[in-house]
């Protein structure tokens, strides 16, 4: 029997003792029993699983079902959506800065991120970040368990997917409500983007706490820049874990405090970034050596410095950048949707300012000026000195200001070619009252408006050429009169005089000739546009007398246009504007408006040639470090509450104001307000010279163009030069455009006498005795009253071209026979008397006797005289007025001892020598003691006989 057989009867045994005991039995129905319950318990559990899933699925569905759903397109803008902050940038791409925003943030690619940042994103939060479809059930379920045990860390369950759409497309609100929309849209949006492309929407949204500006930052870009001074592209292991770590607790991790500073503890920071290290390690994305090396970086030491933010570092800058970008978007949007920027309504322009403004804040644009940063810098620095500046003020008046005010500037600097702001100066401290002195606040501008309205429409029309004579007498507008800025009058002067020495009158009548609307309509073409219809019509406005007044940036521009040939081009700051992705939104064109004809401006340039060397704006030339061809206008407003400068060169325009915001008087010191308006004006410009020579100091000299000839004039009357003109030395020479050269030859002058009272010359009458008169030449009183002159001062102050012509008018006869000279007396030979007191005696005779019994005339003086060397014997004194009338003989003087007396002879004619008589010439004065006594007059001998030494 084999072993097999054996254990097989065994069995056979153990078997029929279980039958016999009934034990498979039991077994059997046991077995069932408990197979069956299994059953129904599993089929119960089934069912109650179905059931609880069915409850949550229902529930689910509850807290989504209002939740719209999404186009894949709806979701991608929502999710690329985020705020970014706008870059400005200077001329030739020279990085500025940043806009003012709430937030800094700056778009990167995820290819131009650290590999590290990516490591330390996923290890510390989302590990699964690659495997999961949007959400990771095992996290979702630790999250509900910690919020239902209220445990008292509770980790989240949120993957980088999910904290997108939170971030981007809900909100932070804690609700089951929001968590199951969060998790629906997670799962949606892994079906629309890749993988990376959430990751890098993730890291441009994320905040990061401050900069080293104080600044609120979001995204890997403007944390790596504003917190490490780097790139992201370049971040280290240690720095990506430390900005990896931020977000977690943004504004406790921070290293930045609001203002900027470093804080003093840091240990939050770093042990965040240590946890972040280690995780790391753990997931294997960091060696143990690199591990490391990261634990030992000191991230204090290697924080960036604080920076300025634009603002801070540019605020006007900023401000007017800001502020013009919104126009132009303005502009632009209102265009496409088919309207006109002007035909706006109040409700739809603040609409479409606001979308221009939210472009600007949030959507990251770039935005290229034309200011160049050196020369911008470099005249920042010369406002700085404030020993260029009067004192701060005080009182206005009699009242009393809340905050005392410094004295103001505000400058530009245009290109005059294309129209570009090169540079500017809003003032002395924007963050005072945040004005822009130079392109926003409006002031009269005084006499520089002499060339802009008085002279051009007058030079372009003819009606006044710069060698015409224009005269420089006092207007009487009704009650008002007008004058001049000292009170004096130069008569008869030239268009160019009167322009080169700001004389007031000149301007007035030649804007007064053209027709006063067109002349403000070129004005407005030139970028004058805050013209008040008040201004219409005001003689005032030819020399500033503005209602609103103008800005530095206007006044300026408006030079500009003569010296670019009399064409027009509107300055501009903002040369092209470009979305975040380089796209571009606006490019600035220039659009030439000609106002003015080559000829006119170039007349109205070298006019002004004449004001910068010699007239009134000669101040500059000291000042300047260097020599160009300038030509400009100074100007002033009543009791100099503002100071101008304007000059242009061939490249070039640069204006000057001074002046304080609550208008007053300035204080002048030395050489009065416009010298030291003059000092800045120079020192800016070299200011601008230093870094640019060549744009300031042009190797050119603006160019004369065709049709314009010299031409020889009268310079009394500004016609074609005649013999007599020639004669009397009258002849100039001046610029005409060749269209409104002169044609008549000069008849405004003729032979005559007159004469000479004091400096003044008078037209002689025809009794007036020629003893007393002159030859010369006379200016016709026709011409006189066609200029609505009464009276004739000078011709100019730099030539005497009045020496040899007559007097403005005659002088009047006040119709009585002059009263005797008084005050005769003798000192050392020398006779003396009185002036005359009457003011239409022209002169004195004297007269001599021997013996005091026959008197001669001896001699005659003009009126300016009082005293003359006469011979021994008896004199006297009598005064002859224009009319030839004479006065009587009063008082003798005894000169030397007295003689007998001598047969009396006839007195002289009370009338005086007729005009036009041969008279016998006087004799010179005779010394003392020397000659015959003079004969006694048959009047000298009724009365008593005195004589005086």
């Amino acid at each position: 029997m084999s072993h097999f057989d054996g254990l097989k009867q065994k069995w056979e045994k153990f078997v029929h003792f279980l039958k016999e005991k009934r034990i498979i039995r039991t077994a059997r129905i046991t077995y069932n029993v408990t197979w069956n319950m299994f059953l129904i318990f599993t089929v119960l559990f089934i069912l109650g699983g179905v059931f609880a899933a069915g409850v949550g699925a229902g529930f689910f569905a509850s807290l989504v079902k209002d939740e719209p759903v999404r186009a894949y397109s709806s979701m991608k803008e929502d999710i690329y959506n985020y705020e970014e902050t706008s870059t400005v940038f200077f001329d030739n791409n020279q990085y500025m800065g940043k806009l003012q925003s709430d937030l800094d943030r700056q778009e990167v690619k995820l290819k131009d991120v650290s590999p590290y940042v990516i490591k330390a994103v996923i290890s510390t939060e989302d590990q699964y970040f690659y495997e999961h479809d949007g959400v990771v059930p095992k996290a979702i379920f630790r999250a509900m368990y910690e919020e239902f045990s209220g445990a008292p860390i509770v980790t989240g369950g949120s993957t980088l997917t999910q904290q997108l759409i939170k971030n981007q497309i809900l909100t932070n609100e804690v609700s089951f409500d929001r968590k199951a929309k969060e998790i629906l849209l997670a799962m949606r949006l892994e079906k629309v983007l890749k993988k990376d492309d959430i990751l890098e929407a993730y890291l441009n949204i994320v905040p990061y706490g401050r900069n080293s500006s104080g600044r609120n930052v979001a995204g890997i870009q403007a944390a790596s820049e504003g917190i490490f001074g780097v790139p992201a592209s370049k971040l280290n292991l240690a720095q990506s874990a430390y900005l990896a770590g931020l977000p977690k607790n943004p504004f406790v991790y921070t290293p930045f405090s609001k203002g900027g500073e470093q804080k003093e503890d840091m240990s939050a920071g770093i042990k965040r970034m240590k946890t972040v290290l280690s995780r790391m390690l753990s997931a294997g994305s960091i060696t143990q050596a690199e591990y490391d090396e990261a634990m030992n970086y000191d991230i204090q030491k290697n924080l960036t410095k604080k920076q300025q933010s634009s603002f801070e570092k540019y605020p006007a800058l900023t401000v007017e950048v800001q502020q013009r970008t919104i126009e132009i978007l303005t502009k632009i949007q209102a265009e496409k949707d088919g309207k006109k920027f002007k035909d706006l309504t109040p409700e739809e322009l603040k609409e479409y300012e606001d979308n221009a403004r939210v472009q600007v804040r949030q959507k990251g644009i770039k935005i290229h000026t034309t200011i160049n940063q050196k020369i911008y810098d470099e005249m920042q620095a010369v406002i700085a000195n404030g020993n260029l500046f009067g004192p701060a003020n005080e009182f206005v008046g009699n009242k009393k200001l809340e905050k005392p005010e410094p004295e103001e500037v505000g400058a530009t600097l245009i290109d005059n070619k294309t129209g570009k702001i090169i540079s500017f100066v809003a003032g002395r401290d924007f963050n005072r009252e945040q004005t822009n002195h130079a392109t926003v606040m409006k002031r009269q501008n005084g006499s520089t408006m002499k060339p802009l309205l008085a002279y051009s429409l007058a030079l372009e029309t003819g009606k006044v050429q710069p060698g015409s004579i224009v005269p420089d007498t006092p207007i009487q507008f009704g009650d008002h009169s007008v004058g001049n800025w000292d009170g004096k009058y130069d008569g008869l002067v030239s268009v160019r005089h009167s322009l080169k020495w700001s004389r007031n009158t000149p301007a007035i009548r030649s804007y007064m000739r053209v027709n006063t609307d067109e002349a403000l309509d070129r004005l407005a073409r030139m970028g004058v546009t805050s013209l008040s219809p008040r201004d219409r019509g005001a003689p005032g406005l030819a020399i500033g007398g503005m209602t609103n007044g103008v800005t530095v940036e206007e006044n300026t521009n408006a030079f500009a246009t003569f010296a670019n040939g009399g064409n027009f081009l509107d300055a501009y700051m903002i040369e092209k504007i470009e979305s975040n992705d380089g796209d571009l939104i606006y490019q600035h064109k220039s659009e030439p408006v000609q106002v003015y004809s080559p000829q006119t401006s170039y007349l109205l340039v070298d006019m002004m040639r004449d004001v910068v060397n010699g007239g009134t704006g000669n101040h500059i030339n000291r000042y300047l470090a260097f020599n160009s061809d300038w030509a400009g206008k100074s100007g002033t407003t009543n009791d100099d509450y503002d100071s101008w400068f304007v000059g242009s060169n061939p490249n070039v325009s640069l204006g000057v104001w001074l002046g304080y915001d609550t208008p007053d008087s300035l204080v002048k010191g030395d050489g009065g307000t416009g010298k030291r308006n003059q000092r800045i004006w120079a020192l800016l410009a070299n200011a601008a010279y230093k870094h640019s020579p060549q744009l300031m100091d042009p190797e050119q000299r603006f160019a004369m163009p065709s049709g314009i000839v010299r031409r020889e004039i009268c310079g009394i009357s500004g016609k074609l030069p005649s013999d007599l003109c020639r004669s009397a030395g009258l002849v100039t020479t001046d610029l005409f455009n060749a269209k409104f050269t002169p044609k008549e030859v000069d008849d405004t002058l003729t032979k005559g006498r007159y004469v000479l009272v004091g400096d003044a010359k008078y037209k002689a009458l025809p009794s007036t005795p020629q003893e007393f008169t002159k030859d010369g030449v006379l200016i016709k009183e026709e011409f006189l009253k066609e200029l609505g002159l009464e009276a004739l001062n000078k011709l100019t102050k730099t030539t005497n071209l009045l020496d040899n012509i007559v007097p403005e008018k005659e002088l009047k006869e006040n119709g009585k026979v002059p009263s005797p000279v008084a005050g005769t007396k003798m000192s050392d030979g020398v006779l003396s008397w009185s002036s005359h007191g009457e003011s239409d005696v022209i002169g004195y005779r004297i007269y001599h006797s021997a013996d005091g019994s026959s008197f001669k005339k001896i001699g005659s003086v003009t009126a300016d005289k009082t005293s003359a060397k006469v011979p021994n014997g008896v004199v006297y004194v009598t005064a002859v007025d224009i009319a030839g009338k004479e006065s009587p003989a009063q008082t003798k003087v005894q000169v030397g001892e007295k003689k007998p007396a001598e047969p009396a002879t006839p007195p002289p004619p009370t009338g005086g020598d007729k005009p036009g008589e041969p008279q016998d010439p006087p004799p010179p004065p005779a010394e003392p003691g020397n000659g015959d006594p003079p004969p006694a007059t048959t009047q000298d001998k009724k009365k008593d006989k005195k004589t005086s030494n």
